[in-house]
């Protein structure tokens, strides 16, 4: 692909780590909006040649391609805001990087929604794990779509409109929600007196999600998926207060997963879901 002319709305974790990319792809990566001092700091760490303006201002000097990475929420205004100055152009290609939205959100405006399948520090280390990566496309134009993201190093995944919140919907149950699960995991090893979690978690988790990735319901292991109800009671028992309400509704789908996977008989389930189901009961009326 020729060399664009490029300008990022967002220097936050995303929007400067993909501006970097870009640049190091051989695109001129002209001008970035960033408000917050995290933001203009890492838009001189990541974006060195790139003016530091106002939005609407990049949004007129990125005569190829404009990035916006903005919270999902504010999207739609930004979109709109940049439309009512006056500062988009014809011929200029708008990408935003929502994981939920797709098309619609830019209006009449000529883009694309181009989500990376990653999750973002804003530290330089993040532009090691774009290489490989899926996107998740919603584009009219596919060919130019899919250059851009072989520029990035990645693979697009076609995602159509309605399906947008959905898609995004299982990468943050996956990502976010598994730092959340391993910080609690952390905590109640804590609790239980072992100093360092992550030195006993590491080997484990790796192995899991290895093994979850690779064999799908049949790596589940413990004692919902053998139905011990009396072991799953003991937790309940004993384990920090807190941490009781996400164990109980992880067991419970760990346990319908189980069923209907054939690792766990019916027969046999039976006894943990009365635990289950009367440990939720009392916590509907604590």
């Amino acid at each position: 692909m020729k060399s664009l002319t490029v300008g990022v709305v967002g220097a936050g974790r995303v929007g400067a780590v993909l501006g970097a990319a870009l640049h190091a792809a051989g695109h001129r990566v002209v001008a970035a909006a960033a408000v917050s001092t995290a933001s203009r700091e890492r838009a001189a760490r990541l974006l060195p040649h790139a003016a530091v303006l106002p939005a609407d201002e990049v949004t007129r000097a990125a005569t190829d391609l404009l990035l916006l990475a903005v919270p999902d929420d504010h999207l739609a205004a930004v979109v709109a805001g940049l439309d009512r100055t006056g500062a988009l152009r014809p011929g200029q290609v708008v990408a935003h990087t929502s994981g939920a939205h797709g098309l619609a959100v830019l209006g009449d405006v000529n883009g694309m929604a181009l989500h990376p399948a990653m999750t973002f520090t804003g530290a330089d280390s993040d532009l090691d794990r774009l290489p490989g990566i899926a996107w998740g496309v919603t584009a009219p134009d596919r060919v130019f779509a899919t250059r851009l993201v072989a520029d990035l190093g990645g693979v697009p995944e076609w995602i159509a409109e309605e399906s947008r919140p959905v898609y995004h919907a299982a990468l943050a149950h996956g990502a976010n929600h598994l730092v959340t699960l391993v910080n609690e995991a952390a905590d109640v090893l804590r609790a239980a007196g072992v100093g360092e979690p992550g030195r006993v978690l590491t080997p484990l988790l790796t192995a899991a999600l290895d093994n979850a990735l690779r064999l799908g319901d049949a790596a589940l292991t413990g004692p919902v998926s053998r139905g011990d109800a009396g072991t799953v009671g003991k937790h309940l028992d004993r384990m920090p207060a807190e941490a009781v309400p996400a164990y109980l509704a992880m067991a419970r789908r760990t346990a319908d997963r189980a069923i209907a996977s054939g690792r766990l008989r019916p027969q046999d389930a039976t006894a943990l879901l009365d635990v289950l189901a009367a440990r939720a009961e009392q916590r509907s009326h604590s």
